[in-house]
């Protein structure tokens, strides 16, 4: 670990965590990079069964986010590894570290790479969103409460989409067609212990766009933006177009402004009668950032230089590609899965014996 930069990557066993990964090993291949600067990651995961922690350079599992040890464990894993950076890799992890973000940084000096409580509280909540969007006059999908459903149906008709406010990906995300598939849509949500929320429904397979705004963490100003038309299964992009989108990005520039994001956002739109409206904003960043990065934008590396290194960067250009996602997996001798279920630590070395199938 001697002359590295030592990061923790949290919920190494989803998309967004492996994903941030990709990106940090991309960055520790680039030819400008010496021994040094490299990262050394540790992957944490509540479960043995997380991929990320058997390509980590270190794999350590840690409780849940919703366990009453996980804030101590997280914290026990920054001090053991002189972690300089925190990457959170799950949604229901930062809703709990946005929270305790200064209780953290200050028992261990590391730096939690996320934006602020207040950003987090907006994103995470699709209804705080619209109502964002629409104090501060920037382009919405209409929404509505369960008891303003009436009013949407008499505005839009059916079909209308029913979400969680506080969801991700596409779990419990309904399209419904008429009044009765509403009402069971809410009850479904509500019965999960989550809170409904009802959209205006836009058309078309081919006019979904996910853009990611990385802005300084000193003075907001922006370092870089990104834009990706996506193709959608199961609520995640598979396909993308990585291209200028101009319009796109002049949006979620202004939304990141506007937010005082100072740090990683991604906003999702769709066209609708000619020009984008906003139907999502995350906090944090993108389970596409290894297609950003290939084009020429790895946020986490971005990040980690503003935050960390107190560089003061701008990233005016990005390479024009076609991503195509498709499954892979890692395997691992099975009495080392059972050893690391056991000791919660990823034996030294283990990357090395650690194999995957690829197309060739």
């Amino acid at each position: 670990m001697k002359n590295t930069s030592n990061v923790i990557v949290t919920g190494v066993g989803g998309i967004i965590g492996e994903g941030i990964i990709k990106c940090l090993r991309m960055a520790n291949r680039s030819k400008k990079r010496n021994s040094r600067d490299k990262y050394y990651i540790i992957g944490v995961d509540s479960s043995p069964l997380a991929a990320g922690l058997y390509f980590s350079d270190i794999g350590m599992i840690i409780p849940n986010a919703n366990d009453q040890d996980y804030v101590d464990s997280l914290i026990a894993a920054i001090e053991e590894h002189r972690v300089s950076a925190v990457y959170i890799g799950t949604d229901q992890e930062l809703d709990v570290v946005s929270n305790l973000t200064g209780r953290i940084e200050k028992r261990t000096g590391a730096k939690i790479l996320i934006c602020s409580k207040e950003v987090i509280k907006i994103s995470r909540d699709k209804w705080k969103t619209y109502e964002f969007l629409k104090r501060k006059k920037l382009p919405y999908v209409e929404s509505s409460l369960p008891e303003g459903a009436p009013d949407l149906v008499e505005r839009f008709g059916f079909p209308l989409v029913v979400k969680p406010r506080e969801g991700y990906g596409s779990v419990q995300f309904n399209i419904v067609h008429d009044r009765n598939e509403l009402d069971k849509s809410v009850k479904n949500i509500e019965s999960q212990g989550w809170n409904p929320i009802i959209q205006q429904y836009i058309e078309g397979n081919d006019n979904e766009y996910t853009t990611g705004v990385l802005t300084d963490f000193r003075n907001n100003k922006i370092i870089s933006s990104i834009s990706i038309k996506k193709f959608l299964k199961s609520g995640q992009t598979y396909k993308g177009i990585i291209d200028d989108f101009p319009e796109a990005r002049r949006v979620s520039e202004t939304v990141a402004t506007n937010l005082i994001a100072k740090g990683p956002i991604n906003v999702q739109s769709k066209i609708s009668g000619g020009s984008h409206k906003i139907f999502e904003i995350n906090g944090r960043i993108s389970a596409t950032c290894p297609m950003r990065a290939a084009a020429g934008i790895n946020e986490p590396d971005l990040l980690y230089r503003n935050v960390i290194l107190s560089e003061d960067l701008e990233m005016t250009s990005y390479e024009k590609l076609v991503s195509m996602r498709y499954w892979n997996e890692v395997y691992v001798q099975k009495r080392i899965s059972e050893t690391v279920a056991s000791t919660g630590i990823v034996p030294h070395g283990i990357r090395g014996k650690v194999f995957s199938l690829r197309a060739s």
